[in-house]
């Protein structure tokens, strides 16, 4: 069993058709970072409509995080994790390689959050992000530590090197398939024993439904 997704209290951020729309700061904590307006509120409430799928408990009041997603199971994942910052209407980015960042299509992915990564710097990606993390007063991180859309065995650890490296708390969100809901577990601070919870931190989504698991 997993308590956490089911008996979490809803956040009401679903006005009925007609009534206006709530300001952000009805829907977040102060700290969040934030973005968008009443269009893109509009359209991520009405893009988890068509969906069927909601975000229920309470966002983490913090400024910057490494929020991790999982399990990642489908390239909806994406449009679902798209429609629920509309929504909510807070700010977040995600990681891709340089060379996706060019011409019309990079001005898209920086848009919606992207942050460009060189392969090749000395730095790492643990250090290219580290130093990008701490320069930001505000900034959520998103990774799926799983890596792959595949069921897998083992997370990659990136995630928990480049929280632990730039001193960042790390917020779990989990898609509950079976309930068709969004959600966060608590948050963990990286101690720098990346065994015992990462561990702990898969722990906490056994039993998560992936999407088309039966």
């Amino acid at each position: 069993m997993h308590p956490g997704p089911r008996t979490a209290r809803p956040v009401s951020y679903r006005p009925p058709i007609g009534e206006p729309m709530p300001s952000p700061n009805t829907l977040l904590p102060p700290l969040v970072p934030r973005r968008g307006n009443r269009f893109t509120r509009w359209l991520g409430r009405a893009l988890l409509r068509v969906l069927r799928w909601e975000f229920v408990g309470e966002f983490p009041n913090l400024p910057k995080m490494v929020l991790i997603v999982a399990p990642h199971s489908s390239n909806w994942d994406f449009i679902i994790g798209v429609a629920v910052m509309f929504a909510l209407g807070f700010d977040a980015n995600f990681i891709g390689k340089q060379e996706l960042f060019r011409g019309p299509v990079g001005i898209l992915i920086r848009w919606l959050g992207g942050i460009p990564v060189d392969r090749s710097s000395p730095k790492g990606q643990v250090g290219q992000l580290r130093d990008t993390l701490r320069q930001r007063e505000r900034v959520i991180l998103a990774i799926t530590p799983e890596g792959t859309r595949k069921p897998v065995t083992e997370w990659k650890r990136g995630f928990y090197h480049i929280a632990h490296a730039a001193g960042l708390p790390i917020a779990p969100v989990y898609f509950d398939n079976a309930t068709r809901t969004v959600g966060f577990f608590p948050v963990v601070t990286p101690t720098g024993d990346a065994d015992r919870e990462i561990a702990a931190l898969r722990a906490r989504y056994a039993g998560l439904r992936r999407r088309n698991q039966r």
